[in-house]
């Protein structure tokens, strides 16, 4: 499979990075994450935009411009070939002498196979628990999910499929995915404040907007347990239904009529960018 590292592309395991490099001795990068359908990257100069803007909030010195991250991942998804592939870039915080202040930034882009939900997956939905944790810098998508890791043991023993996080009864985020609620007023309400704002959401959003009223603000914890639906979305998950919380059922347990309305709107987003670029 192939990577890019720096100004060349390579076979994967050539893309390595020397020991001294600050995303390995303080865990100092930033990165994101693309599907590609069809050699088809989707929302890509969204993408790019966050990632631009991440490596900027994170004080790199970068090199690359948009256009020229662009044409990297079409020549590399050109290269792998694949169906289905996730393409992921990241910047680094560079062989720092004394491990510590970020110098002239890596630039590592992989791609590949990736395995999507499929609608039984989506039938099926998700149970979650909740957890209380703010992640740092909320606004970049960095590298650090310590968090996230440490707690798939506690995931394991609860039978749940993810966690979210909540701070001062306000719920956030979860590691990889925005959370969305429908209100019993037919409202789709999602967070706004010490999150990041993903592309997916995005999307859903502007999916969403004329069809019915949004918004976007703090949702107590509480309002979990008597929402009408709950779903969560990603670039990886699309849009997925959670059905129980803290091991109580959200309405009757199935995916609701919102949340399976968005979830096609969506796959016909992505098919036209997909079919208009085969054009």
């Amino acid at each position: 499979m192939a990577a890019y590292l720096n100004n060349r592309f390579v076979n994967n395991e050539e893309a390595v990075l020397h020991v001294s490099d600050l995303s390995m001795q303080r865990g100092y990068a930033v990165f994101d994450y693309l599907r590609a359908i069809n050699s088809v990257p989707i929302f890509i100069d969204d993408h790019l935009n966050r990632f631009v803007a991440s490596a900027a909030a994170m004080h790199f010195s970068i090199s690359k411009s948009k256009t020229e991250l662009d044409d990297i991942i079409v020549e590399l998804l050109r290269i792998t070939n694949l169906p289905v592939a996730g393409v992921r870039m990241m910047y680094t915080g560079g062989y720092a002498p004394d491990f510590y202040n970020p110098v002239e930034p890596n630039l590592v882009i992989t791609c590949n196979p990736l395995k999507l939900p499929t609608k039984e997956d989506f039938d099926k939905g998700i149970s979650i628990i909740t957890y209380e944790f703010q992640r740092d810098l909320p606004h970049i998508k960095s590298i650090n999910y310590q968090m996230a890791v440490w707690l798939q043991p506690l995931l394991k023993k609860q039978l749940a499929d993810d966690v979210l996080y909540f701070q001062n009864n306000s719920v956030t985020e979860f590691p990889r995915c925005n959370l969305f609620m429908i209100t019993a007023d037919d409202k789709l309400v999602t967070p706004v404040n010490n999150i990041l704002l993903g592309i997916t959401r995005k999307h859903i959003l502007a999916l969403a907007e004329g069809i019915m009223e949004i918004e976007e603000r703090d949702i107590k914890t509480e309002e979990l347990y008597c929402a009408k639906e709950l779903f969560y979305a990603s670039s990886t998950k699309r849009i997925l239904p959670v059905i129980q919380v803290d091991g109580k059922l959200v309405a009757d347990g199935k995916p609701g009529d919102v949340t399976k309305s968005l979830y096609y709107k969506l796959l016909e987003l992505e098919f036209s960018i997909t079919e208009l670029a085969s054009r």
